[in-house]
C-alpha cells in the first residue's frame, strides 16, 4: 500500500512535467532571456519566494553566484530572506507582507530582475515585492501555480509569468525546481556555449 502511494507520486510528478513542458518552454525561454539581458548589462537578480518557495529562491541564487553544472564567472543574484516556516507565507494574510518589498526598495535598481516564486500566487509578501519592483523599473519573472492568483494579475506586459497548471503545491514546487534548473542551464549555454554531452 505504502509503496503504491510512493509510486503514484512519481507517476503524478512525471505526468505533470510531461504535460507542462510544451506549455512552459516558451515562457521559461523568455524568462531566461530576461535574466541573461540583466546580468550581461551589469544588473542583478533579486530572488524571493513565499514559504518553502524561498528555499528554491535560495538554491537558484546559489547556482547563479556559484555554479550550476560547470564553472563560469559569478553572476549577480541575491536570495531575499523570508520565513520558510510561516504557514501563512503563501497567502494574502502573511504576517509581514512588507518583508520582501523592503529589501526590493533597499537593493533593487532599474534594470535588475525580481524573480518571485509562489505556488499559489496568493502571497501578500510576494505581491508587495512585485509592486515595488515595478516602481523601480525592474522586470519581474514570476514562477506561479494554478491560475497565477493576484501576483499573476499584477504582472505587466514586460514581465514573464511561468505558471504551472496544477493545484497541488508539492507538484508545483517540483516543476518550479525544474524550471529554475532550465533557467540556469539556459544562461550558462548562452554565456559559455553548448557543452558537448550536456543534453
Amino acid at each position: 500500500m505504502l509503496e503504491q502511494r510512493i509510486q503514484q507520486h512519481f507517476i503524478d510528478s512525471a505526468d505533470l512535467k510531461y504535460q507542462a513542458g510544451p506549455l512552459l518552454s516558451k515562457p521559461i525561454s523568455q524568462a531566461m532571456q530576461a535574466l541573461l539581458a540583466c546580468v550581461t548589462s551589469g544588473g542583478k537578480i533579486l530572488a524571493c519566494g513565499a514559504g518553502v518557495s524561498g528555499l528554491l529562491a535560495a538554491q537558484f541564487a546559489a547556482h547563479f553566484v556559484g555554479r550550476f553544472e560547470r564553472d563560469r564567472p559569478e553572476l549577480g543574484a541575491i536570495a531575499l530572506p523570508g520565513d520558510a516556516n510561516d504557514p501563512a507565507a503563501d497567502t494574502p494574510a502573511v504576517a509581514d507582507a512588507d518583508r520582501f518589498a523592503r529589501q526590493v526598495r533597499a537593493l533593487g535598481q532599474a534594470g535588475d530582475v525580481l524573480l518571485v516564486i509562489s505556488a499559489s500566487g496568493q502571497s501578500g509578501a510576494v505581491l508587495a515585492a512585485v509592486q515595488d519592483a515595478h516602481g523601480r523599473d525592474m522586470t519581474v519573472v514570476a514562477l506561479l501555480g494554478s491560475n497565477g492568483g493576484p501576483v499573476g494579475r499584477a504582472l505587466r506586459e514586460t514581465d514573464v509569468q511561468v505558471c504551472v497548471p496544477h493545484e497541488r503545491a508539492a507538484r508545483i514546487h517540483e516543476v518550479h525546481l525544474l524550471a529554475l534548473h532550465c533557467l540556469c542551464d539556459g544562461v550558462d549555454a548562452q554565456l559559455l556555449g553548448d557543452q558537448e554531452g550536456s543534453l
